[in-house]
């Protein structure tokens, strides 16, 4: 059960505790606090957990500072919808917004490999108005023996240049809790001129304690990504560990299954599930094509595969993409067959454009077709 709380609600006021000295005496419940900080105003929501079968739902509602109560019908606590769909779905980031209503690109190298290339990255993505990037520190590889990403020793630079070129937030891959305090040692070293949304990979979906770890910390978001030959609802589940944590700033990651049932693609592309996400959570969703197609390979009518795939996604609904560039991908030290080039980056904001329109297009027909059945 969820207790969502009138806006602005002060935690410090009689009413509040009241409704806490109430709550603390429930028999066998536990509560949790979460809070979100909006532009304009505070809202609080409580989670109730235990059994909370006997609980009336019009008792719950008639407590001091209470707004609203709701049911809890799915099995993620808090990030699910729960037959309640006006939640509200966005956070913000550093001057960024996150919801399942905007779309964000975030362009840049898989694998940091040098300074030179960082920055002609950044210049491009500024020159064509982007403020989000991806740039990888820390890189697990299937080889023991393949490059492991440079960490920590390249984020001072990486920060730096992001915050000269006026990029916003850097989605960046961590493997080890350890990373979270290196990336937030080089923040606070470099004056905090960018900010980063930390990544989980797909062969740490299930690592639970980093996880737990992650989830610990509030202050940088979290992309998830879906893990290798696990079901949506088990990836799912590993999200609801960030925000049952603390963390509920969390993008869920669709990129690809590990099938061979997607060859000639490096994986089976699963973007069908961008609206399920939608449906059945609050998160926003991000595709990964690159990693979903793995090669620059072009169909019949000049669009390469992975501007193709892009577009599928973003037209289900998509709110982020998570696309690999490189100055010179036959130089890239991870990933370089299926990294796009800078030259192609405006025509690849161009097609997501369009992509976008048509989505919001097939939106809004879709809504005004609710309204004539419903009249």
């Amino acid at each position: 059960m969820i207790l969502i709380l009138e806006p602005n609600t002060d935690h410090q006021g009689h009413a509040y505790r009241q409704l806490m000295d109430y709550l603390a005496k429930l028999p066998n419940i536990k509560t949790r606090v979460h809070q979100e900080v909006g532009t304009q105003q505070i809202l609080t929501e409580i989670y109730l957990v235990g059994d909370t079968a006997a609980l009336s739902v019009e008792d719950m509602q008639s407590l001091p500072t209470v707004e609203r109560v709701v049911r809890v019908s799915q099995e993620y606590r808090i990030l699910g919808r729960h037959r309640d769909a006006t939640r509200g779905t966005a956070f913000e980031y550093n001057g960024v917004t996150f919801s399942q209503d905007h779309l964000h690109v975030f362009a840049g190298l898989c694998a940091v490999d040098n300074p030179e290339h960082v920055e002609m990255m950044l210049q491009a993505l500024q020159d064509n108005g982007q403020v989000c990037t991806r740039m990888g520190a820390y890189k697990p590889r299937t080889s023991p023996y393949a490059f492991q990403g440079h960490g920590k020793n390249c984020l001072p630079y990486v920060f730096e240049l992001a915050g000269k070129y006026g990029i916003k937030v850097v989605a960046m891959e961590i493997t080890h809790e350890n990373h979270v305090q290196e990336i937030r040692a080089a923040l606070e070293q470099t004056g905090h001129p960018t900010g980063v949304m930390l990544q989980i990979g797909t062969r740490n979906t299930q690592n639970f304690e980093l996880l737990k770890a992650v989830g610990r910390q509030q202050d940088m978001p979290v992309l998830l990504k879906r893990g290798f030959g696990i079901t949506l609802e088990e990836s799912l589940n590993a999200a609801e560990y960030l925000a049952s944590e603390g963390n509920r700033k969390v993008i869920f990651g669709l990129r690809g299954m590990k099938s061979n049932m997607g060859d000639p693609h490096r994986n089976f592309v699963d973007f069908a599930h961008v609206p399920v996400v939608k449906r059945l959570t609050r998160m926003p969703v991000c595709i990964d094509p690159s990693h979903s197609v793995g090669t620059r390979d072009r169909a019949p009518d000049n669009i390469l595969d992975v501007m193709h795939v892009t577009a599928q996604g973003v037209i289900a609904g998509a709110n982020m993409i998570l696309v690999d560039f490189h100055p010179a991908p036959e130089k890239a030290l991870v990933d370089g067959p299926q990294a796009l080039r800078l030259s192609e980056l405006a025509l690849f904001l161009q097609d997501v454009a369009i992509a976008r329109n048509a989505y919001e297009q097939r939106r809004a027909l879709a809504l005004e077709a609710m309204q004539k059945n419903n009249s």
